[in-house]
């Protein structure tokens, strides 16, 4: 398995807005059409116009990357089965390598080694991540009703 390239993608400042424009007539279209499974774009090249139908899905997700662009964040796109080293996972998660190694070792994030190394693929670590969040979630809850219980908040 080929190592996966997770480096993120930034417009420059100078191409939000093209992005953001784009966003609004691919939301509109989306709103407008909200039956339809396939979706027909015309590409032009030069002179030469080309029909061409996307998934409904595509395009979300094609959304999805011009939302993000256009509010200036980075995007990376990292297939569910790419296999990631510790450093790229950890990473991925904010988190630092030796912190990674702990979680994996603890049996929280499911990997393989390959030799002496670990691989961890992006849908074990996006399910930890997930979970991570809905525990978060839970424990923010019952904070806050702590509070209010006691009359804090």
């Amino acid at each position: 398995m080929t190592k996966t390239d997770i480096r993120p993608v930034k417009l420059p400042d100078d191409k939000q807005a093209s992005a953001n424009h784009a966003l609004a007539r691919v939301r509109t279209y989306l709103a407008e059409h909200q039956n339809a499974s396939q979706i027909r774009v015309t590409v032009q090249d030069g002179g030469d116009r080309e029909p061409l139908e996307l998934p409904r899905e595509v395009v979300e997700l094609f959304a999805s990357l011009l939302a993000h662009l256009g509010a200036g964040r980075g995007v990376s796109i990292v297939p569910s089965d790419a296999e990631l080293t510790t450093q790229q996972a950890a990473d991925m998660l904010n988190v630092s390598r030796p912190f990674l190694i702990g979680l994996l070792e603890a049996g929280e994030i499911e990997y393989r080694t390959v030799g002496t190394h670990r691989r961890i693929t992006a849908s074990s670590l996006l399910e930890y991540q997930r979970e991570d969040d809905r525990r978060r979630r839970l424990m923010a809850d019952e904070l806050t009703q702590l509070g209010q219980e006691m009359g804090k908040f």
